[in-house]
């Protein structure tokens, strides 16, 4: 039987629940540290600071709007960026989230 969670197809990507999904801190935080790991992450182990039910609702909204597929293995809920699938979606969406936190802000 398969645990994981329901996943929407790269068809039913849309922009506004991911821009939505984007706009909390904690969830970039979630999406620029599966990106900076290149690999799966399980949820206990992402460095935010809020409690379990309110990072659960994060991974949930994450997961809703495309940006992260879930799994288990063995009894932790692992995480993956679906980077190929939002850029084929969203060409340099997720590339400019991920480098604008590494490149600082600019001022002028």
């Amino acid at each position: 039987m398969d645990r994981s969670p329901p996943h929407p197809d790269v068809s039913e990507f849309d922009l506004q629940k991911v821009l939505e999904a984007l706009v909390d801190p904690v969830r970039r935080s979630i999406v620029t540290q599966l990106a900076a790991a290149g690999q799966d992450i399980a949820c206990g182990a992402f460095d935010i600071s809020v409690s379990k039910s309110t990072a659960t609702h994060h991974f949930k909204v994450l997961r809703e709007a495309g940006l992260i597929r879930q799994h288990y293995v063995g009894t932790s809920r692992m995480n993956t960026l679906r980077r190929a699938e939002m850029n084929g979606a969203f060409p340099g969406l997720l590339d400019a989230l991920t480098t604008q936190r590494r490149a600082g802000h600019r001022g002028h």
